[in-house]
């Protein structure tokens, strides 16, 4: 499923051809993706002005010019292309690693915008979804409340990570991983940064030290900036907006590397892996205490 730099990719390939617009037309090809569509979903978005694009964690949010926002998640093979008149192909530049998927049945949403342009969500697996809330509240809507603090906001350091691991007896990775404390993370991401930051995915979140804290909180939010620079890693069905791959993967330090040196320049350690929670976890053990 795409991790924070993969919908933070998305939001800025779509925010040019989005923001400002009119959505002139939205075509609904069926009811429902993961959950139904809002009752009158297309009327009701026909004729908003899109006034920005933005991301809360792992979700989209197009906020029109009604006070409502629109919700949009990813999923797990969810993707946007952008189309420009009746005949246009869209362009996908870049060098493909994986071949990008054209079975135009799985095109469920068009958005045709006043620019010309149509954006079109693709979801093979229908994993995604979209939903329409107030913008006032939004924080307590359905799929948004309880979310924890932003990794990339100024308000998250290693201060903020130590109160919130604070006496917790969970694993670093689980704490790492909960939505509730902080929004976005993934496990490609807290295996990246759990490793920059010297730290063992089996050590007890509330045995953090204040040093430790600031270390890894360090390694988070440089982490995620090098991937959202990158274009994001598209792993299996992820997709830039306009069909480029990221190529962060190529960047990995540990994730997905089991039985490779330790990239680190003074250690003699090997990339592990094990199963933590249902996920795969990679790490050295080496070096990672």
């Amino acid at each position: 499923m795409p991790e924070l730099p993969e919908v933070e990719t998305v939001r800025q390939g779509l925010a040019p051809t989005m923001e400002g617009t009119v959505i002139e037309r939205l075509e609904q090809r069926r009811p429902d993706l993961r959950f139904p569509f809002p009752e009158r979903f297309a009327e009701r978005l026909t004729g908003r002005r899109i006034e920005g694009l933005g991301r809360r964690a792992k979700y989209l949010l197009a906020d029109l010019d009604d006070g409502a926002v629109v919700v949009m998640h990813l999923g797990m093979s969810g993707s946007f292309r952008i189309e420009e008149g009746a005949l246009a192909e869209p362009e996908t530049p870049g060098d493909f690693h994986h071949p990008r998927g054209k079975a135009l049945a799985h095109d469920h949403v068009v958005f045709h915008l006043s620019n010309g342009k149509r954006v079109i969500y693709n979801d093979p697996r229908r994993f995604g979804f979209m939903d329409l809330v107030p913008r006032a509240g939004i924080e307590t809507a359905r799929h948004l409340a309880g979310l924890g603090v932003e990794p990339v906001g100024n308000e998250f350091d290693g201060k903020v990570l130590h109160r919130l691991f604070e006496a917790k007896k969970t694993p670093l990775k689980a704490a790492l991983l909960d939505q509730s404390l902080i929004a976005g993370l993934g496990n490609i991401y807290v295996c990246e940064a759990l490793h920059m930051s010297g730290l063992s995915p089996e050590k007890s979140a509330g045995s953090l030290t204040a040093k430790a804290a600031d270390r890894l909180a360090t390694a988070i939010r440089d982490v995620l900036a090098a991937a959202i620079a990158a274009g994001g890693s598209s792993l299996r069905d992820h997709r830039q907006a306009n069909g480029e791959l990221g190529y962060f993967q190529h960047s990995f330090r540990v994730y997905d590397r089991e039985g490779e040196p330790c990239p680190k320049l003074d250690c003699s350690g090997v990339i592990a892996r094990k199963v933590q929670s249902g996920r795969s976890t990679f790490y050295c053990g080496t070096c990672q205490k």
